[in-house]
């Protein structure tokens, strides 16, 4: 069971900010926005781990227009001690093909009362490295950096020229969180992948493998402008020593609106969430 509450959480959540709260007269306290910090906690004890993770993150305004935004969702989350991005990769392929396939097969009716013709993608995955997609989407018009975050809009439309599901790989560090590794002689380059939906559904796993030593773990919180003390019990951890892992979170309500090819991710949960908009 992943923790709702707690004194620290996900930092690298790309825009959003974090929803802190009053515990037991103790603040701030914050309402996960991911589990991240926590899998690598559980990955001492437990070498395989997975959760169904609620997540909460107060998505900026304009979030709410990208059609794939929730302000409250839920993520299965995934790490493994000793693993790889290619283990990562291959484990979240395989994931992906048997859900689709297993829904064709059970829910053949329901796909055609939403007039949804779901393709199940071949394994393996096409990958391409973050570089080569800021290319693709220069040549698309797309003012794109070669150290930044791919922006949602751009994202959108390489989604849209893709026929099936793609990895991109290699991301710069300046665009992630303190979390992740990076690759052995290639300094500003980091062990991450995301692996992109066709058809225009943006993003639908996120992850990679994790940095793992304390010296440096600091050194990225601190380049990244945060203090240390904010992730005491995180650090205390690393310090004692963690194994390397890797793992992935694949979004509910996106793989939902993939699957079920709706217009919107909040027309894939009854009680949605949308960023700036309230809701019951």
């Amino acid at each position: 069971q992943p923790p709702i509450v707690g004194p620290v959480t996900d930092p690298g959540i790309r825009g959003a900010d974090q929803v802190t709260i009053t515990w037991y007269h103790k603040a701030p306290y914050r309402i996960m926005s991911s589990m991240i910090l926590y899998k690598q906690m559980t990955i001492c004890a437990l070498e395989k781990v997975y959760s169904f993770s609620p997540n909460v993150r107060l998505e900026p305004l304009e979030a709410r227009d990208t059609r794939r935004h929730l302000s409250e969702f839920w993520q299965v989350d995934i790490e493994q001690a000793f693993a790889g991005c290619d283990d990562m990769m291959e484990l979240g392929e395989r994931m992906l093909v048997y859900v689709i396939g297993a829904i064709k097969r059970r829910c053949a009716g329901e796909l055609r009362g939403l007039g949804r013709e779901l393709k199940a993608p071949r394994i393996p995955f096409k990958r391409i490295t973050h570089r080569e997609a800021v290319e693709m989407l220069r040549s698309m018009g797309y003012a794109v950096s070669y150290e930044d975050e791919i922006p949602w809009d751009a994202e959108e439309a390489l989604s849209g020229a893709l026929e099936e599901p793609v990895w991109i790989t290699d991301y710069p560090l300046p665009s992630r969180g303190f979390y992740y590794i990076e690759e052995p002689g290639r300094p500003g380059v980091l062990r991450s992948m995301d692996l992109i939906y066709p058809e225009g559904y943006g993003e639908a796993i996120s992850g990679g493998e994790r940095e793992y030593r304390y010296e440096r773990v600091v050194e990225r919180i601190r380049e990244g402008g945060e203090d240390p003390g904010r992730y005491g019990w995180y650090l205390e951890m690393l310090r004692y020593g963690v194994p390397p892992s890797a793992g992935f979170g694949i979004g509910v309500e996106r793989l939902t609106r993939y699957i079920c090819g709706l217009k919107a991710v909040w027309e894939a949960t009854p009680f949605p969430k949308v960023p700036g908009i309230l809701s019951p």
